[in-house]
């Protein structure tokens, strides 16, 4: 069941907050600083050049991010350690609270152990093995986990089926390694529109069932719901706002593209999270102070 009171996902770095809510301004988490399908990145740091990283952060603050996503999984390399350097790194140059994405347990255990403050960790999925092995460490180093509904079947399309699965999910994180609710962050499976373009109405019911029936947050990849079609911004900076009005609290993007931060922000504008609207009007000023300097 719901909770009555609206749940909290705490985020911190060591001078930082960021408060993950429904009651809350919606969570931008930058996902700039993976390799994923970035060859010469993915080069740079086999070579041991992290000087990207720090143009990524950079990008990633300056379009509005509150977290930066950190994913090293690069083919042939020590991924353990690159993710500690690249954590270090990071909170050398930002104040920003981080998620430690990687699917590796070795990784996210070197990641934690060198994080100072309260991380949130990217991802499990509803498969008990993978439970097994990561919320332990969640539970040691006191983070927050992003939690697919997906088992060792394909990605459920059906409703009913992702509801399930978070209610797996809950039942063993609170249950058998005592997180607490408030610490679970449901990714409820943002698929590409491209490829089924009533996929967005079964993702809309599911963050809707979600949030009434389990209370807690969620988040998702963002850019996922545009790939393979054309006018990517527009489509991504549309959809945010529908999944905002139906329970997504948070999500993985690109703080690097205005046009969807700004949607994100006039959202928050209209579901009453920006008390009279003075975080929209700062931004607007700060805008207009940028386009005259």
């Amino acid at each position: 069941m719901s909770p009555a009171e609206p749940l909290h996902t705490v985020l911190r770095s060591a001078t930082r907050e960021v408060v993950i809510g429904h009651d809350t301004r919606f969570t931008l988490i930058g996902e700039r600083i993976n390799p994923t399908g970035r060859r010469i990145f993915q080069q740079q740091l086999r070579d041991g050049d992290l000087s990207a990283i720090e143009r990524d952060v950079k990008a990633q603050v300056e379009g509005g991010a509150d977290v930066l996503d950190i994913n090293m999984g690069v083919p042939l390399t020590d991924e353990p350690e690159l993710l500690a350097k690249a954590i270090q790194m990071v909170q050398e140059l930002t104040d920003l609270p981080i998620c430690i994405d990687s699917s590796v347990v070795e990784a996210l255990e070197a990641g934690l152990s060198v994080y100072q403050g309260r991380a949130l960790v990217n991802s499990i999925t509803a498969e008990d093995d993978r439970m097994a092995a990561i919320l332990p460490l969640v539970k040691k180093y006191d983070a927050a986990i992003i939690a697919l509904p997906n088992d060792h079947d394909e990605i459920p399309m059906e409703a009913d089926k992702r509801v399930e699965l978070t209610g797996k999910i809950v039942r063993v994180a609170t249950q058998e390694y005592g997180i607490a609710q408030a610490d679970i962050v449901i990714d409820p499976l943002a698929m590409p529109i491209g490829a089924d373009t009533a996929t967005s109405l079964v993702t809309f019911e599911v963050m809707r069932r979600i949030r009434d029936d389990f209370g807690v947050n969620m988040t998702c990849g963002a850019s996922n719901v545009s790939f393979g079609m054309p006018g990517r911004h527009t489509l991504n900076g549309t959809w945010l706002p529908m999944a905002m009005t139906s329970g997504l609290t948070s999500a993985i993007m690109d703080a690097r593209t205005p046009q969807v931060v700004e949607a994100v922000k006039a959202a928050d504008l209209f579901l009453g999270h920006d008390d009279w609207g003075m975080a929209w009007i700062t931004a607007h000023r700060a805008k207009q102070e940028a386009e005259r300097a």
